[in-house]
């Protein structure tokens, strides 16, 4: 005896309803919503970095008004910010360490040039007096504070993902469905971007 066309679509939302229980159960549903904090957090460090970039032109032909002679510092700033900009990791790509590894780097020399180009400012007091200059000097620094605590939330957001990657039974779940452990900032990194360049001119 065939079963009725109603026993079949029972018998099928029946086991729609048990798939999703067992997602729900092994760690299918935190996944989603971990992956997605993960990525918020990502944009938001990109958003600052991004930021920082943006400032950069204007701050360079400000000192060069005035620094005429440090044109290879200025040069290396203007190419450091080039690489940056031109180098972007989607939350798509954070999975790739490799990759992960280059923007760390790319933004670190970044960060080494500008630090350059604000000690060499110490020695222009025409430039330290420059009102536009100590604008940026401040947007510069407010930005420097924003993306430290942007990197912050981001490594917690991958260490909350990571921890429900690798523990039991998430871990299963990980497995079947291919979520891997995403990387953060290294330690060695944190210690070279997270500071922020010298900006204080008021010494």
């Amino acid at each position: 005896m065939k079963p009725s066309l109603f026993t079949r679509y029972a018998g099928l939302l029946l086991a729609a309803v048990l798939a999703a229980t067992l997602l729900s159960g092994c760690g299918y549903n935190q996944f989603q919503a971990k992956d997605e904090a993960v990525k918020a957090a990502w944009a938001e460090v990109v958003n600052q970095y991004q930021r920082r970039a943006d400032l950069i032109p204007n701050l360079v032909n400000t000192v060069k008004g005035y620094a005429t002679h440090e044109k290879d510092t200025l040069e290396a700033v203007t190419r450091a910010r080039a690489a940056a900009t031109s180098f972007q990791i989607t939350p798509e790509v954070l999975n790739n360490p490799e990759a992960f590894q280059k923007f760390q780097q790319v933004q670190g020399e970044l960060s080494n040039a500008l630090s350059r180009l604000m000690a060499v400012s110490e020695n222009y007091p025409q430039l330290k007096a420059d009102a536009s200059f100590r604008d940026l000097q401040s947007q510069l620094e407010g930005t420097e504070n924003r993306i430290t605590v942007a990197r912050q939330r981001y490594i917690a957001a991958v260490q909350d993902y990571n921890i429900t990657v690798r523990s039991f039974p998430t871990n299963l779940t990980a497995m079947m469905f291919g979520y891997q452990a995403k990387p953060s900032f290294t330690v060695e990194n944190e210690k070279a971007i997270s500071t922020a360049p010298t900006v204080n001119f008021g010494k």
